[in-house]
């Protein structure tokens, strides 16, 4: 009986023993997600007093995107600090819209701020003349200014203390003036 009670024991523990050994899965790598294509469908040349769409086209692995938030900053040259900002409206096919009047000639820009459903953040620009301005009179685009903007986009959150200590001493210097 001993001989049966150990054949019964030891046939089941060789077979699952000589079983194939699975081998771990491979670790997938992190997919990067792709920044979405936004392509400006407004005019660069538009009229004074007539309303303007401001449109952009959304894709996203060529795929047209319809789940993106979509802001239209737009101001004119030299008054960056003046800029206005509007909601872009899913209209169809990733096609986002605004829109907006220029009462003067006049040389203005306009930011497609963009950020996709996964939160990857592009922002086109693009120059829109208004009317016929007298170019001698419009002032130049402040690329250094431009550019320290898109930094702080990108370090969003990073020096928040430092914000914090900066505000807390323009408050100060108010309070003893």
């Amino acid at each position: 009986m001993k001989k049966w009670l150990l054949a019964l024991i030891a046939i089941p523990a060789l077979l699952v023993g000589c079983g194939e050994k699975k081998e771990p899965a491979a670790l997938k790598e992190p997919e990067i997600p792709e920044i979405p294509e936004v392509e400006i469908l407004t005019p660069k040349e538009v009229a004074i007093n007539e309303t303007i769409e401001l449109a952009a086209r959304v894709e996203q692995g060529g795929k047209n995107v319809d789940d993106a938030s979509v802001q239209f900053e737009v101001w004119e040259s030299g008054k960056r600090d003046e800029s206005q900002m509007m909601d872009g409206k899913l209209e169809k096919d990733g096609v986002y819209k605004a829109t907006t009047t220029f009462d003067h000639d006049g040389v203005y820009y306009m930011f497609a701020h963009t950020t996709s459903a996964n939160g990857i953040h592009n922002m086109p620009k693009q120059q829109i003349t208004a009317g016929k301005p007298d170019m001698t009179k419009v002032l130049p685009e402040d690329e250094k200014a431009n550019n320290s903007m898109d930094q702080n986009m990108t370090d969003q959150g990073n020096n928040k203390s430092e914000d914090a200590e900066h505000s807390e001493h323009e408050k100060s210097e108010k309070n003893h003036n």
